[in-house]
């Protein structure tokens, strides 16, 4: 290791910056001088005394600099000729730190002052002000990207700012990570992004370095136990392989990102580092401390270490990386370059040992250079960026290459393979209904009406509980977890797990462990599928064990696990299932649809019969809509959750093609959405039961429940009928009608539910009291009917023909309903329509014809009494 030191400022804090090209290395300091090196050569630096004293701060382009200084002033520099170029902005107090983003036409400007400016570095009279702190800010860091500003104020706080739109404002405020600081102070609070843009690293008050998703704002790996002061200085390599820190304790520390260890120490008791500044491309780090010294280090790495500053981007620490895995409800990101994840927004950053594009399998043109175009066809005409993404860091187009873009499945979306040979569909992922992805070390892998399993990543293993809302049906439980459980079924007979493929044997194992037995020992067990199949999803009823897995192959276990039946799924490659009873639901991906994407199709069977009742229909999701969740309700009916917020049932299933996906809710048009407070509102399913939806409310743009444990709000069935938000005040007429009309036809619905549930009951008792709930919905719907004909009737004479269809509505036979309607219509005067109802009275007393055939007759348009049977 070469070491060499320069003198370059009066004692006192220091700092430096390269140029993204690498060419020149510009410091600052106390004294009011600014020295700018050149990279690579002992020629005496060139030096500025045209500047502020007592700089505090500097960033840096090819093309010039810019200062920030105690007395308020920030300056830009030219490169080309080291001379002052203009004055930015004042501010009346010292400046603390700069930041410049991505595109190099922003500066961050931090002082303290409560407000931040953001300053044009091209015209000074275009200035953004970020207002929302309460304390002034000692830091700011722009991502790679540029959409997001970071502020670390003096008292702790975080803030995240987004920088898209008209107007910057704050996303999120993040306490507790870094500690109070004075702004002079030599700690560092700063927050450093990863070069892939997903996380970023900060000191914490136990001078450890934390890592912080930007997807969800949770802790991942943290760079711990390297020093025994406040961190000073924290800087990624500019691959993001290893990360160096310094302290008051004099210690310089390098770290390998992926295991978080220590690689190289080095005391050099030569003060307190404040900034480190890793060159672009070579294997060298300078860095400036409190003595007003800089230091530039030439072969930093050692020779066993200097392999990872040559690899491509690598991919900040997760402690279960997105990209890297599917694991629930969580589908991998796209990105682009080496792992999945690209680099953003760096300028004249070439990768190390990048080549020219050259022939080969892939980026060959077998027709021959055309004259036309010579940038890969595409024209990057709105910025978006995929032009520059059509090559990799070494001259070619990966094979992999992966689309970035948002697309059907959101920002979490599958990864899709660009192919010359032809259209590639977009699977739709599997899923384990009723879990949530990893989001720090944490996840629930099954929430239900019943309890709810969850588990905690220990590194070295899992710890799994389970907690029931009724303890006096059944104890908690919790124990350590060597297979890494990922998916979770919990029922009153016992609770069902399934692990990942073990890396050392390649295969998954399956654990039941029932609630209750006989016998004097707990009758659990375990059983291990073949080599390389994976398990995408499982369910467990009263009954049977159903596992779908990567073969595409569905098994069958009874509850102590007897392998029962075994087949291959049609629409693969599955993507989730459902069991209740002696039924099973599974879903897989089918036929690619227009827009790109498969059609999800489903089959329902029943196991103890060995028939199939709905064999590959499709499930009804609108175009760019993914399927959420699916469930059985209570009483056996099949219900899906997609991602537009609705909730729809399958009446009919029992009969094979003849099954309808009904919808019996709207989130999006509920009255507490429309009212504009709750508009960010989401809710993520739990389950349907005793007829309401029960739910987890999500607010603040979160997508899953997390911890601490929500708690289940449960919402009425309300079927989409017509636009709530078109209504004027809520005791308007129109608005009473909308209500009588949802709750008839919501009515209708649960009758045919209950009809087809009794008929396919075996049980006596049952029957008789869903025969029972059957009379008592009927009457519901009949009393519904005279409500809304009593409406009818108060609109005046033209509505008599539609008050003769409802009359055709009635469920009664007895006659007591025609009665009531003629004694409605005669109530307000409606002689026309209390005629009507008589004659049809008359006629079925004789027996002579129905309520239906003489409003035919008549031209009153009626409807057959039996209507609502074919829903």
């Amino acid at each position: 290791m070469a070491l060499r030191a320069r003198p370059a400022h009066a004692p006192g804090p220091t700092f430096c910056a390269y140029t993204p090209s690498g060419q020149k290395l510009v410091t600052v300091g106390t004294n009011d001088s600014i020295l700018v090196f050149q990279a690579g050569s002992d020629d005496e630096p060139a030096r500025i005394d045209d500047c502020k004293e007592s700089n505090t701060a500097v960033v840096a382009t090819n093309d010039f600099f810019i200062t920030g200084s105690e007395d308020g002033s920030v300056c830009k520099f030219s490169l080309e000729t080291n001379t002052f170029d203009q004055i930015l902005v004042r501010c009346s107090m010292p400046i603390r730190d700069l930041s410049l983003s991505p595109d190099k036409q922003w500066v961050a400007v931090a002082s303290d002052e409560l407000v931040v400016k953001v300053v044009n570095t091209s015209d000074m009279d275009r200035v953004l002000y970020l207002r929302d702190q309460d304390k002034p800010v000692k830091h700011v860091a722009f991502d790679y990207s540029g959409s997001y500003l970071a502020l670390s104020c003096s008292n702790g706080s975080i803030y995240i700012y987004s920088m898209n739109g008209q107007e910057p404002h704050v996303i999120k405020k993040i306490d507790g990570l870094t500690r109070a600081l004075e702004n002079d102070d030599e700690a560092s609070s700063k927050v450093e992004w990863h070069p892939d843009g997903r996380t970023f690293a900060a000191a914490t008050p136990t001078r450890d370095v934390q890592v912080m998703s930007k997807r969800d704002w949770e802790n991942q790996r943290a760079f711990k136990s390297g020093h025994s002061q406040d961190v000073t200085a924290v800087a990624w390599s500019p691959n993001g392989a290893m990360l160096v820190t310094a302290s008051k304790d004099e210690r310089i520390c390098l770290w390998e990102t992926k295991t978080q260890q220590v690689i190289q120490k080095i005391d050099r008791g030569r003060g307190v580092v404040q900034s480190f500044s890793w060159h672009p491309t070579d294997n060298l780090l300078s860095y400036t401390n409190t003595n007003g010294e800089l230091w530039i280090h030439t072969d930093f790495i050692e020779r066993e270490h200097v392999k990872l500053l040559q690899k491509n981007l690598q991919p900040s620490p997760f402690i279960h990386d997105p990209l890297a895995e599917t694991n629930g409800n969580v589908r991998g990101g796209g990105g682009g370059g080496a792992n999945g994840i690209r680099r953003g927004g760096q300028e004249n950053a070439p990768p190390r040992n990048a080549r020219q594009g050259t022939p080969d399998t892939e980026d060959v043109d077998m027709m021959g250079p055309d004259d036309a175009s010579d940038d890969g066809f595409l024209e990057d005409d709105d910025g978006a960026g995929y032009a520059e993404q059509q090559l990799n860091g070494y001259g070619k187009r990966p094979s992999g290459y992966v689309d970035d873009d948002d697309d059907l499945f959101g920002d979490a979306g599958p990864r899709r393979k660009r192919q010359a040979t032809g259209l590639q569909p977009r699977l739709h992922e599997s899923f384990q209904p009723g879990s949530t992805p990893w989001r720090g070390n944490r996840r629930y892998l099954c929430l239900n009406l019943l309890g709810f399993v969850w588990t905690i990543d220990q590194d070295t293993h899992h710890t799994v509980t389970c907690e029931f809302y009724d303890h006096s049906f059944q104890r908690d439980f919790h124990f350590t977890d060597p297979y890494s459980y990922d998916k979770a079924c919990l029922t009153t007979k016992g609770t069902l797990f399934s692990s990942p493929l073990d890396p050392k044997h390649q295969t998954a194992t399956l654990y039941y462990r029932p609630h209750s037995y006989w016998t004097s020992e707990r009758p659990d067990w375990r059983a291990t599928l073949p080599k390389n199949e994976s398990v995408t999803s499982i369910a467990l009823s009263h009954s049977y064990i159903v596992v779908c897995t990567s073969a595409d192959y569905v098994r069958v276990y009874t509850l102590f696990g007897v392998p029962l039946q075994v087949y291959r799924a049609k629409s693969t490659p599955t993507v989730a299932c459902a069991s209740f009873r002696d039924y099973v639901l599974t879903a897989g991906n089918g036929a690619a649809s227009s827009d790109g994407s498969t059609r999800l199709q489903y089959t329902i069977r029943n196991l103890k019969t060995d028939t199939t009742h709905q064999s590959e229909d499709t499930l009804p999701l609108p175009s760019n809509n993914r399927l959420v969740n699916l469930f059985f309700s209570d009483a056996g009916d099949p219900h899906i959750y997609d991602s537009s917020g609705t909730l729809l049932v399958l009446l009919h299933w029992r009969t094979p093609a003849q099954a309808q996906w009904v919808p019996l809710l709207d989130t999006r048009a509920l009255a507490r959405r429309s009212s504009g407070r709750k508009e960010e509102e989401d809710y993520w399913p739990v389950a349907v039961a005793g007829g309401r939806f029960y739910c987890i409310v999500l607010k603040g743009g979160e997508r899953y429940p997390y911890f601490p444990r929500p708690l289940l709000s449960d919402l009425e069935f309300c079927v989409p009928v017509r636009d709530v938000a078109s209504s004027g005040d809520a005791e308007d007429e129109g608005d009473a009608n909308h209500r009588l009309e949802e709750a008839h036809l919501r009515l209708r619905i649960l009758h045919v539910l209950l009809d087809e549930s009794r008929e396919a009951s075996s049980s006596r008792v049952k029957q008789q009291e869903r025969q029972t709930a059957l009379a008592t919905t009927a009457l519901d719907i009949d009393k519904s009917i005279l409500q809304l004909l009593a409406a009818e009737c108060v609109a005046g004479d033209q509505t008599g023909m539609k008050c003769m269809e409802l009359v055709g509505l009635f469920k009664d036979e007895s006659g007591k309903m025609l009665e009531a309607a003629g004694k409605v219509a005669a109530r307000f005067g409606r002689s026309g329509v209390r005629e009507r109802v008589r004659e049809v009275e008359e006629r079925r007393a004789v027996g002579l014809e129905d309520a239906g055939e003489s409003d035919e007759d008549e031209g009153g348009g009626g409807v057959h009494d039996g209507v609502g049977d074919e829903l």
